[in-house]
């Protein structure tokens, strides 16, 4: 079985957001799937996607707090600069966290252990909406 959707998430604020449940809410399919994968795609370049800890918002605050100290706006080398001082430090993050992960699925649920869930790195002041495929294949 295959399926592929596309979601749309709600716009946030700059830092990390746990959207654990709003992917497994959006993947219709999921609960038939016994044994499977879930890839979860982001459309976009300025923000990212990653599996961490689920538990204490704090670890949330002090990735995005370790990432701005080392990729603050105000870099002299930076050139792409024409859509504001925080697009290129968001560019950097997303290629250094990704756009892309893949999840086991078992027994109709994302096989996640105790302490994780999926994160989305919102790099920007104002990113906007962020779409993402997520393609389940399973039985």
């Amino acid at each position: 079985m295959w399926q592929q959707r596309e979601l749309r998430l709600a716009p946030r604020s700059r830092g990390f957001h746990l959207i654990t449940g709003e992917v497994a809410e959006g993947v219709s399919g999921l609960a038939e799937v016994s044994i499977g994968l879930l890839h979860l795609q982001l459309l976009h370049t300025s923000a990212s996607l990653t599996l961490n800890e689920n538990a204490d918002p704090d670890v949330r605050h002090d990735l995005d707090a370790f990432l701005r100290e080392r990729i603050p706006g105000d870099l002299p080398y930076f050139r792409h600069t024409l859509e504001g001082p925080d697009d290129m430090p968001a560019h950097v993050c997303a290629s250094l966290l990704g756009t892309q992960l893949t999840l086991a699925v078992r027994d109709g649920r994302l096989a996640l252990g105790t302490w994780q869930g999926i994160w989305l790195g919102e790099h920007r002041d104002h990113g906007g909406a962020r779409r993402l495929i997520a393609t389940l294949q399973g039985e």
